[in-house]
């Protein structure tokens, strides 16, 4: 005859196993400033090993030798406008790493017509066009935000046709002029915020217009209006929480949380953030948004606007994209102009 288990003891028992499960995955500190500035980051090194072991960069594609005096691409094949000057098999290897970093499933087709590779009847080729070039000024123009690493189509697309991150301008409710009037996105929490209450559109403010980045007034008190409202600081914070959520980092990262605004207290890599947020809204401002006329319906947001970038487009959860290896380096050709 078996004997039943007092409530209590089952509760107990209940209680241990779920206890026994629910421990803290072991952290990591990382200290970035100087200790007692709190300026440290802190890591689930679980979490963290999944999230870098996702951002590792592909082997390169093998060198070409090239001969003295090879013919060049722009002499050889019709229509090349961009690195005409690579030789031929210089120019091949390039087309050929393109293809697995962007249509590895569809190959040359997804950009060339299959009866003539020369002719610009696909949409997909004019934009790659466009997306050379930028790359290019990525890498001649922003260093101060990608230094000396920089990018390729790689950084960014890993593999798909289009960025797994990209965005595109937020319309808001569907009847914004309810009888509890626009929330603006505020309360409504979205990834783009890291599911805060905060404003969930902060691109369209600061990564598709010249809006500064700004929350703390000079002047105590202020009442002209020319200081910022509680909206932009709203906007401002969420865009400092995709920041951090793009970057897998918190925002001592940047900041002193002493005195976030104080420059002087701030690590290295705010100022590398504050190349970073005016390179993206250049990037979105002059090679995204003038492509829109290329780009078909399905291609397009609700209000027929480009797709467009954000910070996880590259960053993709880590502060170093890739891990920090530099595929530049194998494709040397991608740097620019010097």
């Amino acid at each position: 005859m078996m004997m039943r288990m007092p409530r209590s003891l089952v509760f107990v028992v209940l209680a241990s196993a779920l206890a026994a499960g629910c421990g803290r995955s072991p952290v990591k500190v990382v200290q970035l400033g100087y200790r007692g500035t709190g300026e440290q980051q802190v890591y689930k090194e679980k979490a963290r090993a999944a999230l870098l072991a996702r951002n590792t960069a592909p082997e390169a594609m093998p060198k070409v030798n090239v001969e003295p005096g090879a013919p060049t691409a722009g002499a050889t094949f019709k229509n090349v406008q961009v690195l005409k000057e690579l030789s031929v098999p210089e120019f091949a290897r390039l087309m050929a790493a393109m293809t697995t970093w962007v249509a590895p499933q569809q190959g040359c087709t997804y950009c060339h017509a299959a009866t003539d590779m020369a002719r610009d009847d696909l949409y997909t080729k004019v934009v790659a066009r466009r997306m050379l070039q930028m790359t290019m000024h990525i890498n001649s123009t922003w260093k101060h935000h990608v230094d000396s690493v920089g990018v390729t189509c790689y950084s960014c697309h890993r593999g798909n046709n289009v960025p797994a991150n990209i965005w595109f301008t937020n319309l808001g409710p569907p009847h914004p002029s309810s009888a509890m009037g626009n929330k603006a996105g505020v309360g409504a929490p979205a990834a783009s915020v890291a599911l805060s209450a905060l404003p969930n559109d902060p691109f369209t403010t600061f990564l598709d217009h010249p809006t500064e980045v700004r929350v703390v007034s000079k002047v105590a008190l202020r009442d002209d209006g020319m200081g910022p409202s509680i909206q932009q600081v709203e906007k401002t914070y969420g865009l400092m929480m995709h920041i951090t959520q793009a970057l897998g980092v918190n925002c001592t990262f940047c900041h002193n949380s002493r005195s976030f605004f104080d420059w002087d207290q701030s690590t290295p890599q705010r100022a590398t953030a504050w190349y970073g947020i005016r390179m993206v809204r250049d990037l979105n401002v002059n090679y995204l948004e003038p492509l829109n006329p290329h780009f078909p319906a399905n291609r397009k947001g609700i209000s027929g606007d480009s797709p467009k970038l954000n910070c996880t487009t590259c960053h993709q959860g880590v502060s170093k994209p890739l891990n920090g290896v530099s595929m530049l380096q194998d494709y040397p050709e991608l740097a620019g102009p010097p």
